[in-house]
């Protein structure tokens, strides 16, 4: 457990205008992969906006193992077209976390996070304070395909007993 830092909840909301594979659509799901794990969202057919609303849960050991987004189109006989990818960038909404903030109105935004070259956010991204917890929404710009996109959230959820993230600043039980 000593290696273990906490879980990464990934809600993954809807996808976006995305690109047809089959005859007139797609039967897009949603694979995440880091390191040796791979979870995936069911499929849903028929459609180039699906909407998902399936929570993941990934188990971090090391926050610099990238987290990869990627899109299918399921087939039946043949092999699964891939419609997509994205990384998901976790250094902003770490830094937020490690400031250790309490007590913040609910809806409070925390940080925003502005799309560039270095990540896959198609707009703005909200770091928020929601019931004593911080999430991030991002809605990521699916790479190697002709359109799409998918909303996701991610959200930080401490585990009794694992190492978890150390806060900065405030140093307990010194004055």
């Amino acid at each position: 457990m000593d290696s273990f830092l906490g879980l990464l909840r990934i809600r993954v909301k809807r996808g976006v205008n995305l690109a047809v594979r089959d005859l007139g659509s797609s039967d897009p799901y949603v694979v995440i992969t880091m390191g040796n794990q791979k979870l995936k969202t069911r499929v849903v057919k028929k459609n180039c906006n699906p909407v998902w609303n399936e929570e993941l849960t990934l188990s971090i050991t090391d926050l610099n193992v990238p987290i990869n987004l990627t899109v299918f189109d399921k087939d039946t006989f043949t092999v699964d077209d891939k419609m997509g990818e994205a990384g998901i960038d976790l250094q902003p909404y770490i830094a937020s976390l490690k400031m250790g903030l309490q007590n913040l109105p609910k809806g409070c935004v925390v940080s925003r996070v502005q799309p560039s070259q270095n990540n896959c956010l198609a707009d703005e991204s909200c770091i928020v304070w929601d019931d004593g917890k911080l999430h991030q929404d991002m809605i990521l710009r699916l790479r190697n395909v002709e359109s799409g996109e998918v909303t996701i959230q991610i959200e930080w959820i401490d585990v009794p007993g694992c190492r978890g993230l150390k806060t900065e600043g405030k140093h307990h039980g010194t004055g």
